[in-house]
């Protein structure tokens, strides 16, 4: 599994909410600026966090975009669901129900859904605070995200 531009610009976009908690809405050009992310590709994030209720928006002169729950609450799992799709290693395991004809002589099966279960566990261990914790003790940008 390979995560994208869009699940980590993702989670730099989110630190940086999570750095503003509390606050007031932040503008798409702020986390543009600080983060030295394309506007036009946040734009293109934005919804994709908004529908998985991780995002909230709001338009207007004092508009902008804050987390919609805790950064505690908000794992990267859920950041990743939400951007990169399932975090399933084979096709097969992206849906509940997995249909593959195979699946009953499959001698691969189980080591896939062995990785799918350790990759899901540990992204679910870390949440977006855990990183704005992280991003506050190392005293500046972590761009390796």
């Amino acid at each position: 599994m390979k995560i994208s531009t869009k699940g980590r610009y993702a989670l730099r976009m989110l630190i940086e909410l999570g750095c503003h908690a509390g606050d007031s809405y932040v503008s798409l050009k702020e986390i543009s600026e600080s983060q030295n992310i394309s506007k036009k590709y946040l734009e293109q994030i934005v919804p994709l966090l908004t529908k998985s209720g991780i995002l909230r928006t709001t338009r207007g002169n004092h508009g902008g975009y804050m987390l919609a729950k805790p950064a505690s609450e908000i794992t990267v799992a859920d950041v990743l669901r939400a951007t990169e799709g399932s975090l399933a290693p084979v096709s097969c395991l992206e849906q509940p129900v997995n249909d593959c004809p195979r699946a009953d002589i499959c001698p691969t099966l189980e080591l896939w859904k062995g990785l799918m279960r350790t990759v899901e566990d540990y992204l679910e261990r870390y949440s977006v605070q855990d990183l704005v914790d992280r991003k506050l003790n190392l005293g500046g940008d972590d761009y390796s995200i």
